[in-house]
């Protein structure tokens, strides 16, 4: 009946599997970073604010350009009441209707303005620099998210594996049990003992199995991938990095960290702008050139003589002289702006030293679990095949079975998990120094 029973279980679970056949797609870590940066809404975002930028730059830069406006008006008047006496003089005899057409064009060029034009294209040249600064932060946000789901999903399928490793160790030692309760060797106590472990791995097992859908699921979003997708992740513990001293990852994030780099332009931005507000007590100076046509005649095409075209040129000098007296506290403001962002730098720059060592000290423990787990599986592995022995010649309980299997295949999953998190604590030095791709 056991036997049975597990065969239909497993048709149970294979009947869905052919049902909704799903994709399988097997990637490497490199190339799901490159897929999920491709396809990432985020950097697609990131790229809209550069843009945007960008075109405030442009828009900035025409302010340097002349402008010119030209305008065409054309008056019709009825007039009623077209005779006007005044005291004994002969009275003025006015038209009863008159049309006019008067046109202006006018072209302005500002001349010198205290190079607040200069400075103004200056400063947002230098915050389209942070915008590709925010990009590039982005970037590595997301190249680090998709890490930190492919090592997880690569945690559950190596699980699984161990798993199932174990499953079928433990419906071996069942059948065994089984058959030396026949013989009368062993009582129905230890029979009964390993089909509780077999369903205890079992629940595990659909646990993990559960875990593996959400990740894979969350991970096909990540990737921009169709949500049916199973992702086999290639084994990205295989080649475990050696690291460097801690002072060249400190020099690293020190010049690599987006976040300095942005306080950095940040704090030149502020410089211009104090320039800026210092213009403000320099003269400016335009010159313009402006044509009229006026046109009383009535028709839109006169005759000789019977319009004018004047045309004048001009330059204007302005100075607004109160600036020199109340512009000072102004300036004093921008300068204690400039200072807040040195203050805000030094401050990050200790929070990233912090961080760095943070990192390297974990990955250099999870380094260290490893040979200690490499070394317990070897005793686990020396203690089960001894208790396997003593099982079979009747010596050591079930109990004493199982628990030595157990404590083997509990070891066998922490390698597996330590060596998943060695890898990903090294790309999370790599983040903290600002280039996870070094």
């Amino acid at each position: 009946m056991i036997h049975k029973s597990i065969k239909l279980s497993c048709l149970t679970f294979l009947v869905p599997g052919l049902l909704y056949a799903q994709d399988v797609k097997k990637l490497s870590l490199q190339e799901a970073i490159a897929l999920g940066i491709e396809n990432s809404k985020n950097l697609k975002l990131s790229q809209n604010k550069i843009d945007r930028a960008v075109a405030k730059l442009n828009m900035v830069k025409d302010n340097v350009l002349p402008t010119a406006k030209a305008s065409f008006l054309y008056n019709h008047a009825e007039i009623p009441t077209n005779t006007l006496s005044i005291g004994d003089a002969d009275p003025i005899k006015l038209p009863k209707r008159a049309d006019a057409f008067v046109g202006t064009a006018a072209v302005e060029e500002l001349i010198y303005g205290g190079g607040k034009l200069r400075y103004a294209e200056e400063s947002t040249r230098l915050l389209t620099d942070v915008a590709n600064l925010d990009a590039d932060k982005d970037k590595e946000e997301i190249s680090y998210a998709i890490i930190n789901t492919c090592y997880s999903l690569f945690k559950v399928l190596q699980s699984k594996k161990v798993i199932a490793q174990n499953l079928e160790s433990i419906a071996s030692q069942l059948k065994q049990s089984q058959r030396f309760f026949e013989q009368g060797i062993v009582t129905k106590n230890d029979v009964l003992r390993f089909q509780l472990q077999q369903a205890n791995i079992s629940l595990t097992d659909m646990e993990a199995e559960n875990n593996r859908k959400i990740i894979n699921y969350n991970f096909d979003i990540l990737l921009g991938l169709n949500e049916n997708t199973q992702i086999e992740i290639a084994d990205p513990t295989k080649d475990l990095k050696t690291i460097g001293p801690l002072s060249n990852y400190l020099d690293m994030g020190v010049a690599s960290r987006q976040e300095l780099k942005q306080l950095d332009l940040q704090n030149k931005v502020a410089d211009v702008n104090i320039k800026s507000v210092k213009a403000n007590t320099l003269p400016t100076v335009g010159v313009g050139a402006n044509l009229y046509y006026i046109n009383p005649n009535g028709s839109f095409i006169p005759s000789a003589n019977q319009y004018i075209m004047p045309v004048t040129i001009g330059a204007n000098v302005s100075w607004n002289i109160g600036n020199l007296w109340t512009n000072k506290h102004k300036v004093t403001d921008a300068r204690i702006q400039q200072k807040e962002l040195v203050i805000q730098k030094d401050i990050f720059s200790d929070q990233v030293k912090t961080e760095i060592n943070r990192n390297y000290q974990n990955y250099q423990l999870a380094l260290n679990k490893i040979s200690v787990l490499e070394t317990s599986i070897a005793q686990a592995t020396e203690n089960d095949k001894l208790l396997a022995s003593k099982y079979k010649n009747n010596v050591a309980s079930a109990i004493d079975r199982i628990d030595a299997e157990t404590l083997l295949y509990q070891a066998k999953i922490n390698l597996e998990l330590a060596r998943a998190d060695a890898g990903l604590a090294y790309y999370t030095l790599l983040k903290s120094t600002g280039k996870i791709s070094q």
